[in-house]
């Protein structure tokens, strides 16, 4: 039995991005099988696409780690699963995949584990009819939810939650800067800070995107473009700075990043969409005590406690548009040119 779904056929550039037939996955025994509804981008995407360096994937490769969709079928050891999953169940996936045996796994710190790897990174993902996870992966899809709004979930809520509650510890009253506050993380962030009782200042690149971020929790909001990251962040919080920074940009931002980081605050990253070096006077560290962490996706438990807000309605995705997934190139362009607040989903049919 065959699928349609769109692969990489090499790395490289969007052109790469093809309609393939392709087998369709047999689960194992602790495997379920999702007809998959809908899926969405991320810039995970961009990055497996033109090729990470030290990552080596057999081509074709199926990219895309955000799920929503139906049980298709269900391996021999899941029927007793405690969840009880059943063929026709509604789910959504967590993306990371781990041992679950090695001391960080048994710690509850997924992410960790030397093992760990990415739905659609580094296995097959949802840009396709079907995709295969293990069933320890799978969380309920309330019957309210759009397949294509809870395909916007997923990655960037675990990711956002994981920055937020997990490394930065976000109190209420502390003041937190979102860096890229417009992307699929970004979003969550501003969201999940506002409802952590933080007062939120985000960064955006348009006067329009500011004006959303406020819809969605931000207190102020920079347009980045008309005006100084640093000093408008040191005019909002009286010279005084942000005790918390969240941040998805890397190089383009760093030094605003640390002109905006009071003494003592805390920085966390999650990624580099614009690059990945960063120079730091040491002097400068020690002297104003910052701490800088990395964050990286989350444990199971960050995921279930993400989903668990959206779900409530404490947080939503931004789903700035949706597109069929044989438009899956043209979803790559908008993300990598940055024209989207949110998500962009791509409904398979």
């Amino acid at each position: 039995m065959t699928m349609e779904a769109m692969a990489i056929q090499q790395h490289g550039d969007r052109s790469e991005l093809q309609v393939t037939q392709l087998d369709i996955p047999e689960p194992g025994p602790d495997e379920v099988l999702i007809r998959v509804k809908a899926s969405s981008m991320n810039h995970l995407d961009i990055w497996v696409r033109n090729g990470i360096p030290g990552l080596k994937l057999p081509l074709p490769h199926v990219l895309g780690a955000d799920v929503a969709g139906i049980i298709a079928e269900t391996g021999s050891n899941v029927e007793g699963h405690s969840e009880g999953w059943t063929e026709g169940d509604r789910v959504v996936i967590d993306p990371g995949l781990s041992c679950g045996q090695c001391p960080m796994c048994l710690k509850g710190e997924h992410s960790l584990c030397d093992a760990f790897q990415l739905v659609g990174e580094h296995v097959w993902g949802g840009n396709a009819q079907y995709c295969k996870v293990p069933a320890v992966n799978l969380h309920r899809l309330p019957e309210t939810w759009e397949w294509e709004e809870a395909a916007a979930v997923p990655l960037v809520s675990l990711t956002a939650y994981r920055m937020a509650v997990a490394r930065a510890d976000i109190r209420p009253g502390e003041t937190v800067l979102v860096m890229g506050a417009s992307g699929g993380v970004g979003t969550m962030a501003v969201q999940i800070a506002s409802q952590l009782g933080a007062r939120v200042i985000a960064t955006a690149g348009t006067d329009e995107k500011a004006t959303e971020l406020k819809g969605l929790g931000a207190h102020e909001a920079i347009n980045y473009r008309t005006a100084d990251i640093g000093d408008e962040v040191k005019r909002m919080t009286g010279g005084t700075g942000a005790d918390v920074i969240l941040d998805s940009v890397g190089q383009a931002v760093w030094k605003a990043s640390m002109r905006s980081l009071a003494r003592g605050g805390r920085f966390v990253t999650c990624g580099a969409t614009t690059g990945f070096e960063a120079k730091l006077n040491l002097t400068f560290l020690f002297w104003n005590q910052y701490r800088i962490m990395g964050s990286t996706m989350g444990s199971h438990n960050d995921t279930a406690e993400a989903l668990a807000m959206a779900w409530s309605g404490k947080i939503r995705p931004v789903v700035d548009r949706v597109l069929p997934l044989a438009d899956l190139q043209e979803a790559h362009r908008v993300v990598e040119e940055g024209e989207m607040v949110g998500k962009v989903v791509l409904k398979v049919d």
